[in-house]
C-alpha cells in the first residue's frame, strides 16, 4: 500500500506539471507519509488542484485508501472557473461540481 501512495504523490506531481498551453507551476506543495499524502498544487492558468489520501482499517483485510480532493481551472473562451470536489473510497469515485449534472431522485 505504501507504494500506492507515492505512486499517487509522483502522479500529482505529473499533474501539476505545465500544460502544452504554457502554464507555470506557481505553488506546488506536498507531504507524503507511511499512510497517508497530501498535496497542492496551482498554475499560472488558474488551474489548482488539491487532493489528500489517507489508509483506513490499516492492517486488516479490508485496508483501503480513502481521497478528498478538488480541482479547478477557467475556461480560456469564456474566462468562467469551474470547480470539482470528490471523494473516491471503497463506493468508487464521486464527484460534485455545480457545472455537472445531478442525479435524479
Amino acid at each position: 500500500m505504501k507504494f500506492f501512495i507515492v505512486f499517487a504523490a509522483l502522479f500529482a506531481v505529473a499533474l501539476a506539471a505545465p500544460a502544452e498551453h504554457g502554464a507555470e507551476i506557481v505553488r506546488q506543495e506536498s507531504d507524503v507519509q507511511p499512510e497517508s499524502y497530501s498535496f497542492h498544487a496551482e498554475t499560472s492558468d488558474g488551474t489548482v488542484k488539491s487532493e489528500e489520501g489517507k489508509l483506513k482499517d490499516v492492517g486488516s483485510e479490508h485496508e483501503a485508501i480513502v481521497v478528498h480532493g478538488s480541482y479547478s481551472w477557467v475556461d480560456e473562451k469564456t474566462g468562467e472557473k469551474f470547480t470539482v470536489t470528490y471523494v473516491a473510497d471503497e463506493n468508487g469515485f464521486q464527484p460534485e461540481g455545480a457545472h455537472l449534472p445531478q442525479p435524479q431522485h
